[in-house]
């Protein structure tokens, strides 16, 4: 039961807010995984990399605020608790200790790549169940596919 209400039927809250609370998860599991990258890289490429996932991480973090206030305002309560991150994240693991620059860089790319088909599924989804939120999603994977082909980019050094 929500104390909001929505204009949405209760059938399209559901499949919104799912799509919505999935792409809440893997945003915030993303941002953990380019901090994760930032403190732990090393390499020649250090640098750029190091402030390339800086980039990650604010547009993270700021998609992931806008995807839970837009569950919140269909009434459907946004769960961005470490634990459900944990047990419902899609997105690969990120290997522990220090990482090299090309290393961070693949796994970041696979990442985004995981990412950016779980958003297409997404888009599909809310196609029929609420544009205002697909079209969040829209932008949110626009902004994906373009931090994807720079990392990808810096993959072919």
């Amino acid at each position: 039961m929500s104390i909001i209400m929505s204009s949405l039927s209760p059938e399209d809250r559901q499949v919104t807010g799912d799509a919505l609370q999935g792409t809440l998860v893997d945003l915030l599991d993303l941002s953990l995984l380019a901090k994760q990258a930032h403190w732990n890289l090393y390499g020649p490429r250090f640098r750029s990399i190091h402030q390339q996932l800086d980039e990650v991480v604010t547009t993270a973090r700021d998609y992931a605020d806008q995807v839970a206030e837009r569950a919140a305002a269909l009434g459907v309560s946004p769960d961005g608790l470490a634990a459900t991150v944990a047990a419902t994240s899609g997105l690969p693991d990120f290997p522990a200790g220090y990482v090299s620059d090309t290393e961070a860089v693949r796994v970041l790319v696979a990442a985004f790549l995981t990412l950016i088909a779980r958003m297409r599924a997404r888009i599909e989804e809310t196609g029929a169940s609420d544009a205002v939120s697909q079209d969040l999603l829209i932008g949110l994977t626009g902004t994906l596919e373009k931090q994807s082909w720079m990392f990808q980019a810096e993959n072919s050094v």
